[in-house]
């Protein structure tokens, strides 16, 4: 095994003859290392919950977020997107999104509910599953489908595993700043898992940022100020910016699903005009005959 450039070379050994099995490119590896650093955030969130400290907890798994959304961009500015990494990825969101999230809740307060509290974690968990396994799988028929529509690309269909542990994850933030009581605490992170759960399976169109990989050259810097008043605004108010964030995301899915009816409509309208043929046009018809007069001659002559 050597390394050559930005590639690294696979080379066997054998009765004296070296030759070149494969090779893999480096850049590849990119955003596969940030999967498995989201993968261990997750995990670490879990022993951080078991010993009782939560903050640190709910921020490995807002980090683990973070990190799921850079992968994928990595991997398409890179282009170094592959059947291997979108497996690791759908494994490590289930664990980061689809498990830790509702053990945190468990662990914290929903285990005084007894088996109610177990079931609800469960019901969140499997959600999560499911969901992956649809979104998988309709990767894989879009993906075979010469029909798709590459409007499609920009929704989501049904809440995103990130966003909805970010969403389960609502009562920690509310905690954390003093608003919601511990008597309240756990039926409404019970209740909480069961909305979030079934938004993650249900039809709901939201919106992806998946394909935003390029902005005009004036909005480089207000995206540039943005970016680093939101990082110093969560920086000092944490648990007020991500409740904040949560709600918001609640109150653009209503707007993301009209926007989806909106532009399926226009597709559809496109397609139904590519399909219908063009009215034929109307024949001609014949020039009418010249009549002839009682004298043999024509009515142009006999008027000239």
């Amino acid at each position: 095994m050597k390394l050559r450039g930005s590639k690294l070379h696979l080379v066997s050994s054998g009765g004296g003859m070296r030759g070149r099995i494969g090779t893999f490119p480096l850049r590849r590896l990119v955003p596969l290392s940030v999967t498995l650093f989201a993968l261990c955030l997750g995990l670490t969130a879990i022993r951080l919950a078991i010993e009782g400290r939560f903050d640190l907890a709910v921020g490995a798994i807002i980090l683990a977020c973070v990190m799921d959304f850079l992968d994928g961009l990595l991997a398409r500015l890179l282009k170094s997107a592959s059947k291997f990494g979108a497996e690791l990825d759908s494994l490590a969101d289930c664990l980061n999104f689809g498990i830790a999230p509702p053990m945190l809740l468990y662990l914290w307060t929903m285990d005084g509910l007894g088996n109610f509290g177990w079931i609800c974690a469960l019901f969140y968990a499997i959600c999560c599953a499911l969901r992956l396994a649809r979104f998988n799988t309709d990767l894989d028929e879009k993906g075979k489908s010469a029909a798709a529509q590459a409007w499609e690309s920009a929704y989501f269909i049904g809440v995103p595993a990130p966003s909805g542990a970010g969403l389960v994850l609502i009562p920690f933030y509310l905690h954390f700043l003093g608003v919601i009581p511990g008597m309240v605490a756990a039926p409404a992170s019970a209740i909480l898992c069961i909305a979030v759960g079934l938004l993650m399976v249900s039809r709901i169109p939201t919106f992806s940022l998946k394909t935003t990989t390029r902005i005009r050259p004036d909005l480089v810097l207000p995206l540039l100020l943005m970016i680093a008043f939101l990082g110093a605004v969560i920086a000092n108010y944490p648990w007020m910016s991500f409740t904040a964030m949560a709600l918001l995301y609640i109150a653009v899915i209503p707007i993301s699903a009209a926007s989806y009816g909106r532009a399926r409509a226009a597709a559809a309208s496109m397609e139904e005009s590519r399909q219908t043929p063009a009215p034929a046009a109307p024949p001609s018809s014949p020039p009418a005959p010249e009549q002839k007069s009682a004298g043999g001659g024509s009515d142009r002559s006999k008027s000239a």
